[in-house]
């Protein structure tokens, strides 16, 4: 016998991440897992929330302080910082980083291309972090 019931949309890779550090970035002060699981609505497991969160401390996404026998999150870093980390972590893991940022310029489109330039004229001015 077939059951027919339907399942739960499954969740693009990362999707669940984003919506962590959104919901964290609202919040008026850190929170804690279970506010974050409220927040995202009460169908996700405590535990699925804490492993998420953790990895995001991984990640350096977000930081954690201890009150009480439990911790509070706060996010460390915005969607845009959080993607920054991933293509900084691909890049490490290339032996050839002159090649993949070679190929990754000459994809870019001519308005992303200009883009960069500027960025990387205003970067020569500051000190951004390195990958």
């Amino acid at each position: 016998m077939t059951d027919h019931r339907r399942r739960p949309r499954r969740r693009g890779q990362g999707e669940l991440e984003v919506q962590v550090l959104s919901a964290l970035r609202e919040a008026d002060c850190p929170a804690t897992a279970g506010w974050v699981r409220r927040r995202l609505g009460d169908d996700l497991a405590h535990t699925t929330v804490i492993t998420i969160l953790t990895r995001l401390l991984a990640k350096g996404a977000v930081t954690r302080e201890r009150v009480g026998r439990s911790f509070v999150w706060t996010p460390a870093s915005d969607e845009a910082g959080l993607a920054a980390r991933k293509m900084c972590k691909v890049l490490d893991g290339e032996q050839d980083r002159e090649a993949v940022l070679a190929s990754f310029v000459t994809a870019l489109d001519p308005a992303d291309e200009r883009l960069l330039r500027d960025l990387l004229g205003r970067a020569g001015h500051t000190s951004p972090p390195a990958c």
